[in-house]
């Protein structure tokens, strides 16, 4: 695996750069599940394996590439229990700020790569399969796109995010917010793709959510 440090926002890569559409995959990783007794979400146990190796793989199976893995709470740790090969791990000494510095560090080490989009998902969902990565990542258009997953009319992830928006993503990314803040403003440039069917968001955060671990990565999503 290859490594990448944190690094300071800057402008996206000339789309173009590569040759043909490529969306990367963005996870954000670097939680340290505070209301979980600092027991880092990266390394949850997810079928026998840490459970980023799993959300890695459905980005890559959804059809991301490259892959950008954000670490931060026990970042050391991670990278020697968890095994992914492939993704560029960048680490993120911010992360106890929230989302939001994830999210800036994350864009920012996909400049220069010839990314025309990042496809942003979360480690602590992991009923969010393979198939809802594909869908939203069939909205890609354009260095400008823009395109959610809704669940049940509900914006939630992957969140795709087109290169020339990353400079203002990354300027209103603070604290917890991620991209919140940048895509209530831009509400209605916003692709909404409909993932009730295929895919759970539900987020791990208390002890009590420790039981969607057991659980199928997705309502009818048996490849996920």
């Amino acid at each position: 695996m290859e490594s990448a440090p944190s690094a300071s926002p800057a402008s996206p890569a000339t789309p173009g750069a590569r040759s043909g559409a490529t969306v990367a995959g963005l996870l954000l990783a670097a939680g340290g599940g505070r209301r979980l007794g600092g027991r880092p979400k990266a390394l949850l146990d997810f079928r026998g394996r840490p459970l980023v190796e799993h959300a890695a793989a459905v980005l890559r199976d959804g059809g991301c590439h490259p892959l950008h893995v954000v670490l931060g709470a026990s970042a050391e740790l991670v990278r020697a229990r968890a095994e992914l090969p492939g993704c560029v791990l960048v680490v993120n000494r911010d992360w106890a700020e929230g989302m939001g510095s994830s999210l800036r560090a994350g864009l920012a080490s996909l400049v220069g790569t010839g990314a025309r989009a990042a496809l942003v998902g979360l480690v602590d969902q992991p009923g969010v399969g393979a198939r809802a990565v594909a869908r939203v990542l069939a909205a890609y258009e354009s260095p400008s796109s823009l395109a959610a997953a809704t669940y049940g009319g509900r914006r939630g992830h992957p969140v795709l995010l087109g290169a020339e928006r990353w400079p203002e993503v990354m300027t209103d990314a603070v604290g917890d917010q991620g991209a919140r803040t940048y895509l209530r403003r831009h509400e209605r440039e916003i692709a909404l793709v409909d993932c009730s069917d295929i895919a759970a968001p539900d987020d791990i955060d208390t002890p009590e959510d420790l039981r969607l671990l057991g659980r199928p990565s997705g309502s009818g999503d048996p490849d996920a």
